[in-house]
């Protein structure tokens, strides 16, 4: 019988991967009532966090690494739910994919979630305890401490900009969004819409927006030049971005187009709570298609974006640079998928 992982831990406590990290490195950064749901699923299914790894003597480890940007969303994690998978959000589905096909190629995975005020030392800790390392966009990493790490061992890119030093991963961010915002234009003819945005120094978000801007320019409507709003990519913030802009003086946007779900669900929670009803007063859209888009209501129009596969695919070219470190640089870009739903006027299948 194998080993019981973060994940396994996540899934009966009902909480984000994430979570269980802070409970087990930090706890008191989390609430007393979701820690101890938290410690009592690792009593129970026997869980010890990885420790073993700072021992060893020899020069391999058997662990792949994976860091990661701390997103914490208090709100979804608060929402009951009758099935934990409800809960999971991008960085969830991401490590899930990874931990699957490490396990695939004999590699445990260690994670780690990025914490501003100690990235460079926990960037160390955790390049000093495996074979390989994975980086997730926006873990506010110093261009210097990555180039140190990079000559020890094998780094790979998920999302954000590309390096052409180190192997990179992304998904579509453009054309994902140039259709689903050509969708709502040519199809729902939508003439006002708004795009609440994340942080700037988000080349995904970025890259997301360039493609709002695109399918303006392809209807030969006015080209926004700024995000109407932005966020910090959580339900929270979603529903913060669109109080203000339904303050606003002026006509109201017949279509919202967020960063990603997470935001987009906010936004259907503070429409509601002004008695906006969508899609009929307003369309939502979303972008990343984590397993809550399904079920909120109406469910939400989004951009499916390969989350599992991305940590597949961080795995494999792990392996191959473990194996050969001289092959060139690998850069991949995975396609993504428009699901039409109901939050734009579409019917639900």
């Amino acid at each position: 019988m194998s080993s019981p992982t973060v994940y396994d831990v996540a899934e009966q406590s009902g909480v984000s991967i994430a979570t269980v990290s802070r409970v087990y490195r930090n706890p008191d950064s989390v609430r007393a009532s979701t820690r101890e749901r938290v410690l009592a699923a690792g009593r129970e299914l026997g869980y010890v966090p990885s420790g073993s790894a700072r021992g060893l003597a020899s020069r391999t480890t058997g662990v792949l690494g994976l860091y990661f940007p701390d997103i914490h969303d208090v709100v979804a994690e608060s929402v009951p739910t009758d099935d934990d998978t409800e809960l999971m959000l991008y960085s969830d589905q991401v490590i899930r994919g990874m931990e699957r096909a490490a396990r695939q190629h004999g590699y445990a995975l260690l994670i780690a979630a990025a914490h501003e005020e100690r990235t460079s030392e926990q960037l160390a800790e955790l390049a000093g305890r495996v074979d390989g390392l994975a980086l997730l966009a926006q873990t506010g990493i110093a261009s210097e401490d990555l180039e140190v790490i990079a000559r020890r061992l094998p780094v790979v890119m998920l999302a954000g900009d590309r390096d052409a030093d180190h192997d990179h991963i992304e998904v579509a961010n453009f054309d994902g969004q140039l259709e689903l915002t050509r969708h709502l234009i040519a199809d729902h003819r939508l003439r006002r819409l708004a795009f609440v945005g994340g942080p700037s120094d988000s080349p995904d978000g970025e890259a997301r927006f360039r493609g709002f801007q695109a399918a303006h320019l392809e209807a030969g409507l006015p080209i926004p030049q700024r995000p109407d709003a932005r966020g910090d990519l959580t339900q929270e913030a979603g529903r913060r971005a669109v109080e203000a802009l339904l303050d606003r003086p002026g006509q109201r946007p017949q279509g919202l187009v967020l960063a990603n779900d997470q935001m987009a669900v906010g936004a259907l929670h503070a429409l509601a709570s002004h008695g906006i009803g969508v899609p009929g007063d307003m369309a939502v859209t979303g972008f990343d298609g984590i397993p809550l888009s399904r079920v909120v209501r109406p469910a939400l129009t989004t951009v499916r974006q390969p989350m599992g596969r991305l940590g597949q695919e961080a795995v494999e070219l792990l392996v191959a640079r473990i194996t050969d470190r001289q092959r060139g640089g690998a850069a991949r870009v995975l396609p993504v998928t428009l699901m039409r739903r109901a939050s734009c006027g579409c019917a639900t299948p």
